[in-house]
């Protein structure tokens, strides 16, 4: 009995051929997406639910998968006072690159603790406490924050790098009443988030050769606009930086549940209907 349940489960639910031809075909014009984002993607542009186990099932059955695709989450990854709002906290950090005939290139980057947007960077050739204060400085004004009247402007959160202890950032950050906090040293969890950030960046940007800053430059601001408006978190219900920040997450994830109805029951009846 309980295998003619589940048979007749799988027969209404089944995903009809043009939409698995449909996957195949946006699978291979978005070839950088996961299952899970490819999953997500057909439900945001093409109103049609399918799951990313669904997802997965096709794409292995047409070869489209080389190994699995998973990450290993160590405890450092359960941050343990997690933010609650939009900028209630900054993480920044530098990274480095590597110019063809012109040396080392640093990238100094802010990121949105609770929706990991990226609000400001700037490529510059040194690692210097005007380099982090200049990126503030951005991050400030493209916010609204730098006039605005508000009681609490964001924590920073930062390593212990010479640029970050020094008495030049301490003094700006008193000026404009923005609170400090340095992560212990050597401890994997206090950055998690824009080291990963920086990681994901540099896996992509770092497979071109770059002969002149700009090219850097456009690499990055490709990169980010990326991340921002197109990458689905799935620590963040699997919705873009953008969407969380923009407040948009809500929504999104209403539209999500009423597109996933719908189509259980299109598909539902489709299938009855070839049944009988």
């Amino acid at each position: 009995m309980d295998n003619c349940s589940r048979a007749s489960s799988q027969h209404w639910n089944k995903i009809p051929d043009s939409i698995r031809a449909q996957v195949v075909e946006i699978a291979l014009e978005q070839a950088e997406l996961t299952p899970r984002e490819l999953a997500w993607y057909i439900t945001d542009t093409r109103d049609y639910f399918i799951s990313e186990s669904s997802i997965y099932r096709i794409l292995k059955a047409h070869d489209l998968i080389t190994s699995p695709q998973f990450m290993v989450m160590s405890a450092a990854d359960s941050f343990q006072n997690p933010t609650h709002e939009v900028h209630e906290l900054w993480q920044t950090d530098f990274t480095y690159f590597r110019i063809v005939g012109w040396g080392w290139y640093f990238l100094s980057t802010i990121l949105d603790d609770y929706s990991r947007y990226i609000i400001s960077w700037r490529l510059t050739t040194t690692m210097a406490a005007s380099d982090v204060t200049d990126t503030l400085e951005d991050a400030l004004k493209v916010t609204g924050l730098k006039h605005a009247r508000v009681h609490h402007k964001p924590r920073l959160l930062s390593d212990n790098g010479p640029c970050y202890i020094s008495g030049e950032l301490k003094r700006w950050l008193n000026d404009h009443e923005i609170e400090h906090t340095r992560g212990a040293p050597y401890h994997p969890m206090t950055q998690g988030k824009i080291e990963r950030y920086h990681r994901s960046m540099k896996n992509v940007v770092k497979l071109e050769n770059y002969y002149y800053p700009w090219q850097l430059e456009k690499a990055i601001a490709d990169w980010v606009q990326h991340y921002n408006h197109e990458r689905y978190h799935e620590s963040l219900d699997n919705v873009t930086p953008s969407d969380l920040y923009q407040g948009r997450r809500d929504d999104i994830l209403d539209q999500r549940a009423i597109i996933k109805s719908r189509t259980m029951m299109r598909r539902k009846v489709q299938n009855l209907r070839l049944a009988g």
